[in-house]
């Protein structure tokens, strides 16, 4: 039976909603999933993705951000995410924290969905973090990672423009920003739960916003560059996804020619909430057995480095 606790993990004063799935009984994990949510969302969406990975053996970390979830309790909380700084320091204290919790030598993952796949894309790509955090690390799983709008969402340049000169004058306006629940899943179950959930607020100040973008631009561009310290790479993505675009994953993906371990994979027609969409059960058993793969030496299966995949 999987074990699932709720808590609070406190930074610079603030107290973050934190959930736990550990595998059931006294056999300790074979490996520890530290998760960071998407934009106007939060940890308890992701339907059975964490219980299953519990019932494999790995334990799941996971966190309400700063101005998201549970842990933005008032409405003046909503969307208040802080500048990009703010952003990485919270997410590796957290990785940090989770990393040391018995077994503390069971290796660690990180992952991050849409929003949340950008920002562990960047705590990656942080010198700051490298030799704390980054070097830590086993693995990095991005799921559906904001690395660009899909055509769908994709603002003109001019509202891109003047919402990051506004930020700079006006960093704590806060923008009420939907994304529509029919292009998230095509499931209409989850799409009816997404629309009723209160916890999904949709609001972003013009400081959160600017610096996702500018995050997002950075990672693009190649600007910002993974560490030399990031050993294994998983990046899934949904061919039918309206919300971030497939084809900018792939070719940043393609990009990353010094990774020697990294795998891609396509879900054909899936949408952007790859864990709650239709065929979800498919992702979980490929996240699963990726991570375990990494859990007895160097290699997918305890050798060498393995060939990249497509």
């Amino acid at each position: 039976m999987v074990q699932i606790t709720e808590g609070k993990f406190k930074i610079d004063g603030v107290s973050l909603f934190t959930k736990t799935w550990l595998p059931g009984g006294d056999v300790p994990p074979k490996a520890k999933m530290i998760m960071f949510h998407g934009f106007s969302d939060h940890i308890g969406r992701y339907y059975d993705f964490f219980p299953y990975l519990a019932s494999r053996g790995i334990a799941v970390y996971g966190v309400d951000q700063r101005g998201w979830g549970k842990s933005a309790p008032t409405h003046s909380d909503k969307g208040r995410s802080g500048p990009t700084t703010r952003v990485l320091a919270d997410m590796a204290a957290f990785v940090q924290d989770r990393a040391a919790a018995a077994p503390a030598t069971a290796p660690v993952f990180v992952c991050g969905h849409s929003m949340g796949g950008g920002q562990v894309m960047a705590l990656a790509s942080s010198p700051e973090h490298e030799s704390d955090v980054v070097a830590r690390v086993r693995g990095w799983i991005l799921e559906a990672p904001f690395l660009g709008f899909a055509q769908e969402l994709q603002p003109n340049w001019l509202t891109i423009a003047s919402g990051k000169l506004a930020s700079h004058v006006l960093p704590g306006f806060k923008m009420h920003r939907p994304i529509p629940p029919e292009d998230i899943t095509r499931d209409p179950d989850v799409q009816r739960s997404i629309a009723d959930d209160a916890l999904c607020h949709n609001y972003g100040t013009l400081e959160g916003l600017a610096g996702m973008l500018d995050r997002t631009e950075k990672l693009s561009s190649g600007r910002m560059q993974l560490s030399p310290k990031v050993r294994s790479l998983l990046l899934a993505h949904g061919t039918g996804d309206k919300a971030t675009s497939f084809d900018k994953s792939k070719a940043w993906f393609e990009r990353q020619t010094q990774l020697q371990d990294k795998e891609f994979k396509a879900y054909e027609g899936v949408y952007h909430q790859i864990h709650a969409d239709h065929g979800k059960e498919v992702f979980y058993e490929d996240v699963a057995n990726w991570i375990l793969a990494r859990c007895d030496g160097d290699g997918p299966t305890g050798g060498g480095a393995p060939e990249a995949k497509l």
